[in-house]
């Protein structure tokens, strides 16, 4: 399911998206019921538009699919992981700049 450049993985897609993707993938692990979360958001929709073809965005519900976050230490969210190889290059906790994420990806490019 894509909207906006937005890929919405979960718990059964995550190794068939993420892990073995072609890209590098910017997955934001957050919840329905976290503000800055969904302040987030635009930012992170923005940055899948700024990116489209050179890096995948997605998103995950951590409460609908808890074992992808259990797996890779997520604590607190926001947190947005991004995925090289389907390995984790680098990640950030909690809403930041845009600045900080575009720095992030343009690392890993």
């Amino acid at each position: 399911m894509v909207e906006t450049g937005l890929l919405h993985v979960n718990d059964k897609n995550f190794a068939e998206e993420v892990l073995n993707a072609g890209l590098p993938v910017l997955v934001d692990f957050w919840a329905t019921w976290c503000g800055p979360c969904r302040s987030i958001s635009p930012i992170v929709e923005e940055l899948a538009k700024e990116f489209t073809g050179r890096i995948k965005v997605a998103k995950l519900n951590v409460d609908e699919n808890p074992a992808t976050p259990s797996q890779y230490g997520v604590r607190g969210i926001p947190t947005l992981i991004l995925f090289k190889n389907g390995k984790v290059a680098d990640q950030i906790v909690g809403a930041v700049p845009k600045a900080r994420l575009v720095a992030m990806i343009e690392k890993v490019l």
